[in-house]
């Protein structure tokens, strides 16, 4: 061992870990699961699932999508073999990490009418489980923030979401690919990770040589890093990385100019674009389901033949469903135009004035995920180009 490694050792037992990265290889990859693993956590990952990659329970690099990337336009998806190894070489799937944070179906509470004739009500308590997710891109940890802010940090918590929330460990992994319906650059969520993360990876391949440049975003993430065997990182390896994430910034399949983007929509509630992109929408919720920022939900009540037992139960929805916008007379939204509408308007433009933020964070799974193809940045763009002085409110 070299002097300079034994100093960076040194650092790290101390917890002073160098901002400047440091270096961990395959072997020492694979570790990391499992040292997560013995620390509780639920260890969380890629994996190729039905001709897709997909977030999924993982126990070593062999669970990994190694050597995969996938093929992203409006509407496709496909996976093929890349020419390396790379455990990091895709864009995004179709899941996010919402699917834990905020499950897709969840009872609320549970009714049961005892024999004397009382009715007690139980709310379940949420399993106490302590996620490590491996793999979290930029535009996800943008997500999660947005989430975040909405159902933990502001006045109405949703106290499951919280308390799955706490305690999460999170790997970050730099962009190596950009797929053909990203524009996190648009957005300025990525490709880089910023924040929000407790070891950050940037996988380097260079020919035989498979490492990764780890950076760590909080204590915990370094207290995980000091039971790995590291390397301080060289000039050379910082420019490596550094010049894997500029290479994947400017290969965005997609752009959106967003200077006065929340104005241009809000003006425009009547462009005939609108009755356009309605002709080819099915309404069939994917954009939302996909969506690694869209949280609304509905609920429901049931309740068994003889009376003894009711639940509520609580799931995903979306604004493209006919009944969301119900009232006592029918659908707010009854048309195809008025639900695109209001989902585009929403996460670009009200978003920003309910909460400080875009609700889209240029991940592009609502682009490759509509059957039809619809590209929301195309539908922008055209809105934006053409000023409209319809008064049709379709």
């Amino acid at each position: 061992m070299t002097g300079t490694e034994d100093l960076y050792g040194f650092l790290l037992a101390k917890g002073e870990v160098p901002t400047t990265g440091a270096i961990i290889d395959l072997a020492e990859f694979a570790r990391l699961i499992e040292v997560l693993a013995d620390r509780g956590f639920r260890v969380l990952g890629p994996a190729l699932r039905d001709e897709a990659i997909v977030y999924d329970d993982i126990s070593s690099t062999a669970d990994l999508p190694i050597g995969w990337t996938d093929r992203q336009e409006p509407g496709r998806y496909s996976l093929e073999r890349r020419e390396d190894d790379a455990l990091f070489g895709y864009a995004v799937g179709p899941h996010s990490w919402k699917q834990f944070l905020l499950p897709p179906t969840e009872t609320l509470w549970t009714a049961r009418r005892s024999a004397g004739g009382e009715m007690a009500i139980e709310e379940p308590v949420p399993e106490l489980v302590r996620f490590a997710f491996i793999g979290v891109r930029s535009c996800e940890l943008h997500a999660m923030a947005v989430q975040d802010k909405v159902l933990r940090d502001g006045p109405h918590v949703d106290n499951g979401y919280a308390l799955r929330r706490e305690g999460n460990f999170i790997v970050a992994v730099n962009c190596g690919e950009a797929g053909g319906t990203c524009f996190c650059v648009s957005m300025e969520t990525g490709p880089k990770a910023d924040a929000g993360f407790d070891l950050s990876l940037t996988e380097l391949i260079d020919g035989d040589r498979h490492r990764f440049l780890v950076e760590t975003g909080s204590e915990e993430g370094a207290a995980v890093l000091r039971q790995l065997h590291a390397t301080p990182a060289t000039q050379g390896d910082r420019q490596a990385a550094g010049a894997v994430v500029a290479r994947t910034a400017s290969r965005m399949g997609r752009t959106l100019e967003t200077e006065g983007l929340r104005e241009a929509l809000q003006s425009s509630p009547d462009h005939p674009r609108w009755d356009d992109v309605a002709d080819r929408c099915l309404s069939c919720t994917n954009c939302t389901a996909v969506c690694p920022t869209c949280f609304c939900t509905s609920v429901e009540d049931h309740t068994d033949l003889a009376g003894e037992t009711a639940e509520r139960v609580r799931s995903w929805d979306s604004c493209f469903s006919l009944d969301f916008s119900h009232l006592h007379d029918g659908s707010v939204r009854s048309s195809n135009k008025s639900r695109y509408r209001q989902w585009a308007t929403h996460k670009f433009a009200h978003w920003i004035d309910q909460f400080g933020t875009s609700g889209c964070v240029g991940c592009g799974r609502c682009l490759t995920w509509c059957p039809v193809g619809i590209d929301v940045t195309e539908e922008i763009a055209a809105i934006r180009a053409e000023p409209s002085d319809d008064k049709d409110q379709g």
